[in-house]
């Protein structure tokens, strides 16, 4: 029995296309990592940097107080990143303080108020 088969060549074929080096892949795998971390690490040092809105609602009752006393009007700048309704409490709050109508624990007190408009002629 004969083999009418060619013989086998020597060399293998060459592909059709030139295959990427696998440097040049790994490379740009380990830079889009490093900046996912990078922009990870950064965001999460922003959000932690920023004051809570508890914070800022204190400083704006700062604001509020200052302002009230020294006879200022508007409002304080401090007070910008406060929720409207919060804000128009704050204010109510500032007024009834600024008037006196407190008690030491800062709640209102009905009886200071009372006093407080029958003393006036």
């Amino acid at each position: 029995m004969t083999n009418d088969l060619p013989p086998m060549p020597d060399i293998p074929p060459m592909p059709a296309y030139a295959p990427k080096p696998a440097g040049k892949k790994r490379r740009n795998l380990i830079i889009a990592a490093v900046t996912a971390v990078a922009l990870a690490t950064g965001g999460t040092a922003y959000w932690i940097s920023r004051p809570s809105y508890d914070d800022i609602v204190k400083g704006c009752t700062k604001a509020l107080a200052a302002q009230y006393k020294a006879g200022g009007k508007g409002k304080p700048s401090a007070c910008n990143d406060v929720k409207s309704d919060d804000y128009d409490t704050l204010v109510l709050s500032s007024v009834i303080d600024g008037l006196g109508w407190t008690d030491k624990d800062g709640n209102f007190d009905e009886n200071k108020m009372l006093e407080s408009t029958l003393d006036q002629p």
